[in-house]
């Protein structure tokens, strides 16, 4: 009987231990680009929320570069628009809301923070677009705090989550949408 438990754990052990490793993260280091592209142009995403963190705009800039210079690194980044590829931006949205209730008092709240991207594709050698085509599309993410912290306080503590959060959904979207 000992020795069937035994059987049945190393199985258990072995069926998850196959299961977690096929779960890993997908990860963009062998993004497919195609060979014609050699450029990228990221343009400042500027904040046109109507409620402004001063923080966000520069740290999602800086981290949106860093991120495609180490993931899409065939890519050269250049500072004009004559590039094989374009990206500009802003953040559109940038509010938060009362996400729950207890006791009929606010218990949780909620920042939704949108970011318009606009990707243009400026190579044509064949005559004929290579993937991906231009496109426009809004990324949004929430981000939940307690009701019983002040919003300044809740930035402070979410700012780096919603950076990285938010650069990954636009990186995604630029690269993994076609």
């Amino acid at each position: 009987m000992n020795n069937r438990k035994l059987a049945g754990s190393l199985l258990l052990i072995a069926l998850l231990t196959l299961g977690l490793s096929s779960c890993k993260i997908y990860s963009f280091k062998d993004t497919s680009i195609p060979p014609e592209v050699k450029t990228i142009h990221i343009s400042y995403i500027e904040n046109r929320a109507p409620l402004v963190n001063p923080q966000l705009a520069p740290q999602l800039n800086d981290a949106l570069r860093q991120k495609i210079n180490n993931q899409a690194s065939r890519l050269s980044q250049v500072q004009t628009s004559d590039a094989d590829w374009e990206v500009s931006g802003w953040v559109s949205g940038y509010n938060y809301t009362t996400a729950g209730v207890a006791n009929q008092q606010a218990a949780s709240n909620r920042l939704t923070v949108t970011v318009h991207i606009v990707f243009k594709n400026h190579i044509d050698p064949t005559g004929k677009k290579v993937a991906p085509a231009d496109f426009e599309a809004d990324v949004s993410r929430n981000f939940d705090f307690s009701a019983n912290i002040t919003i300044t306080d809740a930035e402070a503590q979410l700012i780096p989550t919603v950076v990285s959060n938010m650069t990954d959904e636009i990186f995604n979207k630029l690269f993994s949408n076609w």
